[in-house]
């Protein structure tokens, strides 16, 4: 079971997107708070994803292009990568990696919502 966040910002306005999912590991909650954020976009944005997960960054900075052309053949998470593609057409998106539980503020937020989404399926 997880919890997710997204923290939405664009000038002074901020959104919280958060929810959970019963059978789910880290990485799949890391990626599914990217796109849920995303799918909340009402229009073509340059979205810069702040995340403590390097397996997201990684992911969208570097690794994608490779797993499309190979058709996600030894991918773990190849739907919810395929799904983020196809909320993520519209954007031009670039990841940047925090480390995590080190005081960066809008991290510790996320962390501590998706803490309280998880917990709720307790």
């Amino acid at each position: 079971m997880g919890g997710y966040c997204a923290i939405l910002r664009y000038a002074d306005t901020e959104k919280i997107i958060s929810g959970n999912q019963r059978d789910a590991t880290n990485n799949q909650m890391e990626l599914l708070a990217v796109i849920k954020g995303l799918e909340a976009l009402k229009e073509p944005c340059d979205v810069t994803v702040v995340s403590d997960s390097s397996y997201v960054v990684k992911g969208i900075n570097e690794w994608l292009v490779g797993w499309v052309k190979k058709g996600f053949a030894k991918v773990k998470n190849p739907e919810l990568w395929a799904e983020y593609l196809r909320v993520s057409q519209s954007h031009k998106v670039k990841g940047v990696w925090v480390r995590g539980h080190d005081g960066h503020p809008e991290n510790e937020r996320c962390d501590a919502i998706a803490k309280e989404e998880a917990m709720k399926l307790k």
